[in-house]
């Protein structure tokens, strides 16, 4: 009876598992689903493209990938740099201030700094669309539209990288090390960058990477800013190749192609710094 007793409770709780991983599982195969189309219709032609849907790849990636480089005289190329420098420099700019203004809600006291929390913790409530046109507007009075400004500045001040910084620099930077480094006359900004920011490293590398990624997918932001096609990032880039395409089916290849290339970079950047959160993981076990 007891060995009945014991056994029926684990095996209950071997079911949720199982439910759980097949839910995890279904959710994985919708989100790789697109993916894989995509690098399955990269790689055809147009009259393979919209003839047959399958997910076998054919032989035409290559061929399509020098069309598109060939676009315009390399025009996709311009793309992907202006994106790279609208994602790499607005994300680290974007990193150091939510950094500082994490630090100094966690570690400052101040008046009005339940306030400023507050006040911040409803701007990560506001989609960043809604902005958009406002963002356009100050900026057209200072003569900064459609240039490479317009995009970078609106992107510098992230609520949700604040707000992150703000909890891991309360978890991970010990106040006792902070008052030791102002004993020995350290200044504040010392103290900020020699000392609390590599103990905040892993989690400004989240902060980096989500914004690195959010300015990469930005379409409404640069769309509205921006006019000369020179500037554009690859979003807008082939959301105009997209709509071309409806006078020339022979541009969809290309977007197609564009779109996977679009992916490699991101995939590239989670990969690099995927072990920054092993490292924070294991730091994490050691303490407990």
């Amino acid at each position: 009876m007891t060995t009945t007793a014991t056994s029926r409770p684990a095996a209950l709780r071997e079911k949720p598992s199982y439910v759980s991983t097949g839910i995890l599982l279904l959710g994985a195969l919708y989100c790789l689903f697109p993916i894989v189309w995509v690098v399955a219709a990269a790689s055809k032609d147009g009259n393979q493209l919209f003839s047959t849907f399958t997910l076998a790849p054919s032989t035409h990636l290559w061929d399509n990938i020098v069309d598109l480089s060939n676009y315009r005289d390399g025009l996709f190329w311009r793309w992907m740099l202006n994106t790279a420098l609208y994602a790499g420099v607005g994300a680290l700019a974007s990193t150091w201030v939510s950094a500082l203004s994490g630090y100094v809600l966690a570690k400052f006291s101040f008046p009005g700094k339940d306030g400023i929390f507050k006040v911040l913790l409803m701007g990560v409530l506001v989609p960043g669309v809604i902005l958009a046109i406002p963002q356009y507007l100050m900026l057209a009075q200072v003569g900064l539209t459609n240039t490479y400004w317009s995009v970078l500045l609106p992107q510098i001040i992230s609520p949700y990288g604040i707000y992150l910084a703000r909890i891991y620099a309360a978890a991970s930077v010990p106040g006792d090390v902070v008052e030791a480094a102002r004993t020995e006359g350290a200044k504040e900004m010392y103290i900020f960058n020699r000392i609390a920011m590599p103990m905040m490293l892993p989690g400004l590398v989240t902060i980096f990477l989500f914004q690195f990624v959010a300015i990469w997918n930005n379409f409404m932001l640069p769309y509205i800013m921006l006019g000369n096609d020179h500037l554009f990032p690859i979003t807008v880039g082939l959301n105009g190749l997209l709509n071309q395409g409806a006078s020339a089916p022979a541009l969809y290849t290309l977007v197609l192609a564009g779109s996977l290339l679009s992916i490699i970079p991101l995939v590239i950047m989670f990969l690099l710094l995927q072990r920054y959160w092993k490292v924070d993981l294991a730091a994490g076990a050691v303490k407990a």
